[in-house]
């Protein structure tokens, strides 16, 4: 398997970041790791070896981009309206520098999947429901989709345009992203064993809400022995590449 390190500026974010991109070719998937992780973490914790067959036949083209989430979702204590608006930097960052980029690294033309674990699942359900023109595939696992989860008491125009359990009742049924939504591939799961109950609760909202937009998705709660841990995404993760179109 082909592995490469790449350390560059981005604009957005006005500091260098840090990526891996594993593979040669192939339809871009990112992932992303849990809360404060760091880009090595798929690789560190056995995910990337979990799901060698799909980068190494070049089905895809894996790249795991680095978190700001220390400055932002998990900096308690820290002004509310600067926390959000790093997200939304690192999100600018994700959809227009790095997805751009990843096309002269061997990404395929044509929309890309996203996959995390814990918050990387809330990173990959935010960027796909703002941007379904760039990816049409998700699996995530162990995620909540509510950006009021993390940043407590506060609300504003960009807590609601990070919280799909939020702007999804709102979207009309004309809106150019639901045919999108409906021709995705769409794959939420999430445990229901130690420290999986506010992401069980988290997955349960957001099935509620696509069951409302009559959104087609596959939430899949996994038994009460399946904790929020890397030995059961190690688990999750392949099976799931294993029933998609790739």
């Amino acid at each position: 398997m082909n592995v490469r390190y790449f350390k560059e500026s981005s604009r957005e974010l006005e500091r260098d970041m840090e990526f891996k991109v594993y593979g040669d070719s192939g339809k871009l998937c990112f992932a992303f790791p849990p809360q404060n992780g760091r880009f090595y973490d798929f690789e560190n914790f056995g995910m990337v070896e979990s799901i060698r067959p799909w980068i190494e036949d070049g089905r895809i083209l894996l790249v795991t981009p680095d978190s700001i989430d220390a400055e932002s979702w998990s900096a308690r204590g820290e002004n509310p309206r600067r926390r959000i608006e790093l997200q939304e930097r690192w999100f600018r960052y994700i959809t227009l520098e790095l997805e751009p980029r990843t096309h002269a690294l061997g990404a395929a033309p044509g929309r890309g999947m996203l996959t995390g674990c814990s918050m990387g699942a809330m990173h990959s359900g935010i960027i796909y429901f703002r941007r379904p023109d760039l990816f049409d595939t998700v699996v995530a696992l162990s995620g909540t989709y509510n950006a009021n989860d993390f940043i407590l008491d506060y609300m504003d125009d960009l807590i609601y345009a990070n919280s799909p359990v939020m702007f999804l009742p709102n979207m009309p049924e004309d809106h150019r992203y639901m045919e999108l939504y409906r021709s995705s591939q769409l794959i939420f799961c999430v445990g229901q064993g130690a420290w999986e109950d506010d992401l069980l609760a988290g997955t349960r909202a957001l099935d509620a809400v696509l069951k409302s937009k009559g959104i087609p998705a596959w939430f899949d709660y996994w038994g009460f022995d399946v904790n929020h841990d890397w030995c059961w995404w190690q688990k999750q993760l392949p099976y799931f590449m294993g029933k998609l179109e790739l």
